[in-house]
C-alpha cells in the first residue's frame, strides 16, 4: 500500500490521540490538498492566455448562455460582488473581449455580450482548459471519475446553500 501525506498525518494523530476518530481528516485533508493542486493547474492555463480565473468564468458564462447578460445576472451566476464584477467587466471591455449593450428601456442599464475576439479567445481557452482537466484526472479510471463525481454531487446537494 502507498501512503500519501494525509496518511502520515493520520498515523501521527492515531499515536497522539488514539481516543479520537480522525478519519474525517483523511477526506477533508485530501480534498483541501486536491483543491490547491487543481487550482494551481487551472490558473496556469488561464495565465498562459492572459486571463484570471474570474475573467475566464465571465467569458465562459457568456459563451455558455450564448446571449447578452446584465452585470447583475453575471455576478449572481458567478457569486461575485457587484463591485468585483464591475471592475472585471470594465477590464474585459477595454481588452475588447466583451461589449456593453445599452438597454432600450432604461438608459442606466446595460447588458454585456462577447465580441468576436472574446468568443474566439474563450473557445480556444476552453479547449485548453478541458485538456488540462482531463490530464489532471488521468490517474483515475472512467469508472472512478464517475464514482467520485457521484460522491461529490451527493455531498454538494446536502451542503450547498
Amino acid at each position: 500500500m502507498h501512503y500519501d501525506h494525509v496518511d502520515r498525518l493520520l498515523v501521527q494523530w492515531q499515536h497522539q490521540r488514539p481516543d479520537l476518530d480522525c478519519s474525517p481528516m483523511g477526506v477533508i485533508g485530501r480534498l483541501s490538498r486536491m483543491s490547491r493542486i487543481v487550482d494551481k493547474k487551472l490558473k496556469k492555463t488561464f495565465k498562459n492566455n492572459n486571463l484570471s480565473s474570474v475573467e475566464f468564468d465571465i467569458l465562459a458564462t457568456l459563451r455558455r448562455f450564448n446571449e447578452s447578460m446584465t452585470p447583475t445576472e453575471l455576478y449572481q451566476t458567478l457569486m461575485l460582488s457587484s463591485g468585483a464584477m464591475s471592475t472585471r467587466i470594465e477590464q474585459l471591455v477595454k481588452r475588447e473581449l466583451i461589449e456593453r449593450i445599452a438597454s432600450p428601456e432604461d438608459r442606466r442599464s446595460c447588458s454585456v455580450v462577447l465580441t468576436k475576439e472574446g468568443k474566439a479567445l474563450i473557445d480556444k481557452v476552453l479547449e485548453e482548459h478541458i485538456i488540462n482537466e482531463k490530464a489532471t484526472l488521468d490517474p483515475l479510471t472512467d469508472e472512478q471519475r464517475e464514482q467520485l463525481a457521484s460522491l461529490l454531487r451527493t455531498w454538494l446537494l446536502t451542503n450547498e446553500s
